[in-house]
């Protein structure tokens, strides 16, 4: 057996998807293009100059059509940029890294630019109670795997906004709960 064989059995990975993920990275298009257009189409009210490629922006009037439209596209383009910054930052990004032979448990997620860009908590595996899983269904379904440690209350371990697939988070649930010798709640 290999030095780097014997490290996978005692060290169990899970990386964290964050803002990277295809559907804000088509938000992110979809409102910049908007914000674009509408912004285009007020500057072409205002100096009376087509500077879009499909309509006629000249023949709105520049008081009250053309300030709300560069409103708009003000306001668009700024959403634009926080989505975009979001996606370069990698906010909710990180990983969750349980290390059977140190005993000690890592969860490490990313964070907007500041003095708490990166958020680190650790724990020792003896703390640890359980793996809890909590599943609600209906509109806004949640399928999410806690941490259940002693005197720290619950740490989550999946990832925010889209649910993750029943079997994918029941399989990571039993394989940490396994790795752990833990039990599983709420299945």
């Amino acid at each position: 057996m290999t030095a780097q064989a014997a490290q996978e059995k005692t060290i169990l990975r899970y990386e964290v998807l964050g803002a990277r993920r295809f559907s804000n990275y088509w938000w992110a298009l979809v409102i910049s293009i908007g914000g674009t257009g509408f912004f285009l189409a007020g500057l072409s009210s205002y100096f009376r100059v087509n500077l879009l490629p499909i309509g006629d922006p000249i023949e709105l009037v520049f008081i009250p059509q053309g300030i709300a439209m560069g409103f708009y596209g003000v306001a668009g383009l700024l959403l634009a940029t926080y989505l975009w910054l979001t996606i370069l930052w990698n906010v909710g990004g990180g990983y969750n890294e349980f290390d059977r032979a140190a005993g000690q448990i890592k969860i490490f997620r990313q964070g907007y630019p500041g003095k708490n860009r990166k958020v680190e908590v650790s724990c020792r595996a003896n703390d640890v109670q359980s793996i809890r899983v909590s599943i609600r269904e209906g509109i806004s379904p949640q399928r999410s795997l806690y941490l259940r440690i002693k005197g720290r209350g619950d740490i989550p371990l999946t990832r925010v906004g889209q649910p993750l697939p029943l079997t994918q988070i029941e399989n990571q649930a039993a394989e940490i709960a396994k790795f752990l010798n833990v039990p599983m709640e709420g299945l």
